[in-house]
């Protein structure tokens, strides 16, 4: 097993140990089912088609995703040099890019469990209407490539700081400012209202994944995205390794 599999074991074990984790899962499956009821059993719900309430179930689901993603990461290596483990890790034969990796995917795949285990509420549809089950999935696809663009923000702001807190004062800070940027461009005149719809995380990119439609040019941004914040992580670690 090389050095990322090991990362990415011990990651997922912290998680499933810690008090943390259970907390940001039950928060989550808690406000979901809320909101699934709300939305599919609430007052207005005879009104609305099966696929509008699978559609606004998904839209408050990415904000939920979009919150836990940044309360899972902002532990994965501010906690580290908070305990003093950092060290061990800048003087093992592990590359940066490897913890990066390791702790990325561990957190995605808690984050991923997390998101799966809300599957059965869009599924109760069913009983009483009719849906597309590419729609589930295309949904679904989007919750986890929103939840690992926001991760690897939160990954990015745990690298710059040894503090839980100033961690999740700088995610929340980019992630904010991407989700505010969609409602900015709606605002404003071009060429910035063009810009500002092109890099906001949420809006024109998550529009599609919302109503079940699966566009390329959503997918890349959304890798392109968590790509460059692990790449700005590793290139943190790298810096402070030399310190």
């Amino acid at each position: 097993m090389g050095a990322t599999g090991i990362i990415f074991r011990r990651e997922f074990r912290a998680y499933t140990r810690s008090p943390m984790g259970y907390i940001v899962a039950a928060v989550v499956l808690l406000l979901d089912g809320i909101l699934f009821y709300a939305i599919a059993l609430g007052p207005d719900a005879g009104e609305r088609l099966s696929g509008a309430v699978l559609g606004i179930f998904l839209y408050f689901a990415s904000g939920l995703t979009a919150v836990a993603a940044v309360a899972l990461s902002i532990r994965l290596i501010a906690e580290e040099r908070q305990a003093g483990t950092q060290l061990l890790l800048d003087t093992s034969p592990v590359r940066d890019w490897e913890i990066v990796a390791g702790k990325f995917l561990s957190a995605l795949a808690f984050l991923s469990a997390i998101t799966f285990a809300t599957l059965y509420m869009p599924l109760l549809i069913l009983v009483n209407g009719k849906i597309a089950v590419g729609h589930v999935v295309i949904g679904y696809l989007g919750l986890t490539f929103l939840g690992g663009a926001v991760l690897s923000i939160g990954l990015f702001a745990t690298a710059l700081t040894r503090h839980q807190l100033v961690a999740a004062a700088i995610a929340s800070v980019i992630t904010g400012t991407l989700f505010l940027l969609w409602p900015l461009s709606q605002n404003i005149g071009p060429p910035l209202s063009r810009v500002f719809a092109a890099i906001a995380i949420h809006g024109r990119h998550w529009a599609g994944f919302q109503s079940g439609l699966l566009h390329i040019r959503d997918v890349v941004y959304y890798l392109a995205v968590t790509y460059f914040f692990l790449f700005a992580a590793t290139k943190v670690m790298e810096a402070k390794r030399w310190e």
